[in-house]
């Protein structure tokens, strides 16, 4: 069953299906949809959650199975959490989740978070098989009057009213970027309290500032200016910015290099592969350098590196996320990171 990011709750609400597989590159809408579907298995007494981080090569999928037969003596019903790399599950990982799906364990709900769900791969065979038997979700990033119901929704979540001038302004200043625009509600809440919000209290309250510095990191890391960009990092966590924010930004740029080099593996011009991940002509510069510089193991690593982090802001991880951040900075600027 195929769903819409809005309907999950109201589905949650009639029961647990046994899977659910989200995918998309929208961190913000992703993250939320995880945590309602772990709340739904935690009231429903699935104690026991085990994590896999699926690289591209080398992950053993026996595990699955085997972990899905497996409870300990004081846990019943287990909540089985797989993070699949952009490239997918791969020949066996396809296999073991149609296999998974045909004979579906007791007590066990598996939770799939891959990366983009687009036409072609929700006509893969994994994703047919687990659709089947349980519920898919493909995430996309918001724009035009989705982004303004988004905002107001969110708005109203903590109590506030905007009228359609102000959620124009606020979904003006924040570009698509979710991860900013919840920081910029809490603050509006934070400012005023529930209520009604005019447009002028909107326009004080929301700096685009941090946007800007955000994207002027990005731009310093294209470049490998290190000095530069730790000086942005460093006053990023000095006003306040959000982490996750600053991680959306450093995960964008190297997913974007990604997609631009198996663009030009697959045998695409580069004005092709600049085209088709929207690169705009006054950033093409700073990419094609980056292009050149970074390798595919340095993008994996930054990748890999970013997803420590996420999992440092979310308190699954020992270590300062922030202090993981720099390190993807200094990877960026392609300076060797002592073991």
């Amino acid at each position: 069953m195929q769903l819409k990011p809005e309907q999950l709750n109201a589905v949650l609400a009639k029961g647990l299906h046994p899977i659910y597989l989200l995918g998309g590159e929208e961190p913000l809408q992703l993250n939320e949809l995880a945590d309602a579907i772990r709340a739904a298995a935690r009231a429903a007494g699935f104690s026991a959650r085990e994590i896999f981080s699926v690289a591209t090569t080398g992950f053993d999928w026996g595990r699955l199975p085997q972990s899905a037969n497996t409870l300990s003596l004081f846990d019943d019903k287990k909540l089985i959490d797989v993070r699949l790399s952009g490239s997918g599950p791969g020949l066996e990982g396809s296999k073991a989740l149609v296999a998974y799906s045909k004979r579906l364990p007791e007590n066990t709900l598996l939770l799939v978070i891959a990366g983009k769900l687009d036409s072609k791969v929700l006509a893969a065979s994994w994703v047919q098989a687990l659709d089947k038997v349980g519920v898919v979700i493909p995430v996309w990033p918001l724009a035009g009057q989705d982004l303004l119901k988004w905002l107001g929704q969110r708005l109203q979540q903590r109590g506030l009213v905007a009228d359609h001038e102000g959620i124009q302004l606020l979904a003006e200043r924040v570009e698509g970027n979710l991860l900013a625009a919840a920081q910029e509600v809490e603050k509006l809440y934070v400012l005023y309290g529930a209520g009604p919000l005019s447009s002028g209290q909107i326009l004080a309250a929301v700096s685009d500032n941090s946007r800007y510095d955000v994207f002027n990191l990005s731009d310093a890391l294209l470049s490998a200016n290190v000095v530069r960009s730790a000086k942005i990092l460093s006053h990023l966590q000095a006003e306040g910015i959000a982490a996750p924010v600053v991680l959306w930004a450093l995960a964008r740029e190297a997913r974007l290099l990604s997609l631009i080099k198996q663009g030009l593996a697959a045998g695409q011009t580069t004005e092709a592969a600049f085209n088709q991940q929207r690169v705009f002509s006054k950033r093409r510069t700073l990419v094609s350098h980056a292009l050149k510089r970074l390798g595919d193991a340095d993008i994996n690593a930054i990748l890999l590196m970013g997803a420590q982090a996420d999992r440092q802001i979310k308190g699954q991880h020992p270590g300062d996320a922030w202090e993981t951040l720099l390190q993807i900075c200094l990877l960026f600027a392609s300076v060797k990171i002592a073991g």
